[in-house]
């Protein structure tokens, strides 16, 4: 017996309370026979425009991955995608591993996050020296720069967003992210990697490799590029970027 919408396989989706990009963005990556789960961790919308609020809220998000997890998990997901960024970069890429291990082994199945899945996405593409576009504030700009950096990956230029809150990440238009490719843009750059979940750009940065001609790899299609790959699911998804086109 197989579910009935969910014939080929489930995907479980972890994400913020007060993301509202990676649920509708993954839906548009999922093949026939997929589906998607959602459960939420619950943290507060608040300002994050000092260390101490800053701290507070990755606080948050570290004591509502776990419980988050559990929920999923009752509906029988075959696989994880954790969709929490700045969590998956923390600490540089062995504390990453052992992370990403923990929540497998607590999950009792594979887990896609956004660092582990850029570094393959990267790889893929046999990109070097980057660029990378973030919703953050500078204290997670120094967490993602340094573990690209110890991946391997030479950083010529990081822009971060300085969005104010959790929630107002999801508010930066299309237009914004195209001037701010357009900034990072250079000769000197193989890709550009987007940053952070709830930032929509899935659509925008499909349209940015044609006009920049390199590849512009969105958090969120890379991450669940990783997931469907990782359980066996080869379908190419046309028009949401060369990842999920031509690996």
């Amino acid at each position: 017996m197989t579910d009935t919408l969910g014939y080929r396989k489930l995907i479980g989706l972890v994400v913020p309370s007060t993301n509202t990009s990676v649920q509708p963005e993954c839906e548009r990556l999922r093949p026939a026979g997929v589906t998607n789960h959602i459960a939420r961790v619950t943290i507060p919308e608040r300002p994050l425009t000092s260390d101490q609020a800053y701290d507070e809220h990755l606080q948050a998000m570290r004591d509502g991955i776990s419980p988050a997890i559990a929920q999923v998990m009752t509906c029988g997901p075959d696989h994880i995608v954790m969709g929490v960024a700045i969590e998956a970069f923390w600490g540089g890429v062995a504390q990453a591993d052992r992370f990403q291990a923990m929540l497998a082994e607590q999950a009792g199945v594979g887990v896609s996050m956004g660092s582990t899945a850029a570094v393959a996405g990267l790889k893929a593409f046999g990109a070097k020296r980057i660029a990378v576009l973030t919703p953050h504030q500078p204290k997670g700009d120094a967490v993602v720069q340094a573990y690209l950096e110890e991946a391997g990956f030479d950083i010529a230029r990081l822009k971060g967003l300085k969005c104010a809150s959790p929630r107002l990440i999801a508010h930066v238009t299309p237009s914004e992210i195209r001037q701010a490719l357009k900034e990072l843009d250079g000769d000197d750059i193989d890709a550009i990697l987007q940053v952070g979940t709830n930032l929509a750009s899935i659509q925008v940065m499909a349209e940015a490799e044609r006009w920049l001609e390199k590849p512009v790899l969105a958090m969120n299609a890379v991450t669940y590029w990783d997931a469907l790959r990782r359980v066996g699911i080869e379908d190419r998804i046309a028009g949401c970027g060369r990842i999920l086109e031509e690996f």
